[in-house]
């Protein structure tokens, strides 16, 4: 019941069980931390005190308590306002590992606390080396503002432009929020480590719901709270739920989440109205690379060609001359081409082809994709055999690098050395109708008819549309000319 509670954002029924548990001797940690926000919503601090002790000799909580406890009881302490609340993180901080993340959070504890001298100078003292720590300073940066310490302020951003580096991360995107109270406080830091678990590999599920509804429970208005709320909802497989975080009728949605509810909405089969949401988030002057290869993508999966060339044409527009942006450029280029060449336009196409190999010469997709979409076409056979043999040298564990040298050998006349190849693509990528497909032809050039059709069977399984058609085509009246796979 607790765990459905949480996960259902019901937090009466959740403290209801939770208490149960409590004071049946069942110690869980996610009971504590529904007691605990409860206590603090009522700002009964001297309940979150017990709560927050009353698992401490419970064997494998270390690693959680190091998280947990010094950046709540110091959160409690300022709510109780005793002298140097920030105590527990910096005591913490000295007896382990330094932590940036939390020597910040001791910083936003003296914010509150009204001692602005100290949290300038313990701001300045910090190195912002991880994600969480740079997370957090722009935490800390708002609050220095809304203090009148904008001088500090700036230092504080300007170093963590530094360490993010060129990274657009969607959080570091979120707007600047102040910290004014302890409720609040918790509930950011809460987040920030229920985003982190929701975006490590391979992990749970029921941790990152626990600490953004934990978070969510005491500061639904932040905007970080309740982006780690949809990741972990999303995580859970709810995504019908995280997009209705993202219906906010009465305050407009920052851009970085407008364009996650434009995700949610082409998953959802709105691919239209996914478009015209993400494209209306490329607000301001100069948005960041994430969001327009985010753009980019919904409109590559909707189909509309013209938004996805807008967004390709400003990806490019941000680009320098160093080694990786060139590299990015010729990846563009192969985007870009991808696009008229769907549109049939291989005189607009292949310029752009010829710039993307001359960036990025020993680049196995680049070299596929070039001689591919040339051989296809049948335009200068040679040299897009040679590209493609070039690109298989390098990965020649691609599935789909393989069907490119296969269908290669086939459409020269070398259909008995096409047949493993492509057999072999097919073992790797079985549900590629278009590999199917493939393999059936050469099958059926060598002689192996009966092989031919089986295969076709089973690509038109899994074919659409044109494919479809053709495969019927096929399997009536066998291979022509004018029924081999384009």
């Amino acid at each position: 019941m607790l765990e459905q509670a949480i996960g259902a954002g019901d937090l009466i029924v959740a403290r209801d069980a939770a208490m149960q548990l409590w004071q049946a001797g069942e110690r869980r940690f996610d009971a504590q931390m529904v007691l605990l926000v409860d206590a603090m919503r009522r700002s009964d601090w001297k309940a979150a005190r017990e709560y927050i002790g009353g698992r401490a000799d419970k064997t494998g909580g270390d690693a959680m308590s190091r998280l947990i406890q010094p950046p709540i009881n110091a959160w409690i302490d300022a709510g109780l306002r005793e002298k140097m609340p920030e105590r527990h993180l910096l005591i913490a901080n000295a007896r382990g590992r330094t932590e940036p993340a939390m020597a910040l959070e001791a910083v936003l504890v003296q914010l509150v606390a009204k001692r602005p001298a100290d949290a300038v100078s313990l701001t300045d003292s910090i190195v912002l080396t991880d994600r969480m720590s740079q997370l957090v300073a722009l935490r800390v940066a708002a609050t220095l503002d809304k203090a009148g310490e904008a001088a500090a302020a700036g230092r504080l951003r300007g170093r963590i432009a530094l360490a993010a580096g060129t990274r657009d991360d969607p959080m570091l995107l979120l707007p600047d929020q102040a910290i004014s109270t302890p409720r609040e406080g918790t509930a950011q830091w809460l987040a920030m480590l229920g985003d982190g678990f929701a975006r490590t590999p391979n992990g749970g599920t029921k941790i990152p719901m626990l600490f953004a509804r934990a978070a969510f429970w005491l500061d639904d208005q932040d905007w970080t709270v309740r982006s780690a709320l949809i990741e972990a909802l999303d995580r859970d497989g709810r995504a019908s739920a995280a997009a209705v975080l993202l219906e906010s009728k009465n305050t407009p949605l920052p851009p970085v989440l407008q364009m996650r509810r434009a995700e949610f909405m082409a998953d959802a089969g709105d691919l239209a109205g996914a478009v015209k949401l993400a494209e209306a988030a490329m607000v301001g002057e100069d948005p960041a690379r994430s969001m327009l290869v985010r753009f980019a993508d919904i409109a590559r999966r909707s189909g509309d060609k013209a938004a996805a060339a807008r967004a390709y044409a400003q990806l490019e527009a941000t680009l320098g001359e160093g080694d990786e942006e060139q590299a990015l450029r010729g990846t563009l280029l192969i985007a870009r081409a991808q696009l008229l060449l769907e549109a049939d336009d291989w005189d607009a196409a292949h310029p752009l082809i010829e710039k993307a190999v001359a960036l990025r010469p020993g680049d196995a997709s680049v070299l596929n994709f070039a001689g591919y979409s040339a051989i296809e076409r049948r335009k200068d056979v040679e040299k897009s055999l040679a590209r493609i043999e070039a690109a298989w040298n390098e990965e020649p564990q691609s599935p789909s690098i393989t069907d490119s040298l296969g269908w290669a050998y086939f459409l020269t006349g070398r259909a008995e050395e096409a047949v493993p190849l492509l057999e072999k693509a097919q073992g790797g990528e079985p549900d590629n109708a278009v590999i199917v497909e493939h393999l059936g032809d050469a099958y059926w050039q060598v002689g192996r008819k009966f092989q031919a059709r089986y295969t076709w069977r089973a690509a038109a399984l899994l074919a659409e549309a044109d494919m479809a058609t053709r495969l019927e085509t096929k399997l009536r009246d066998g291979l022509t000319p004018a029924t081999i796979a384009p």
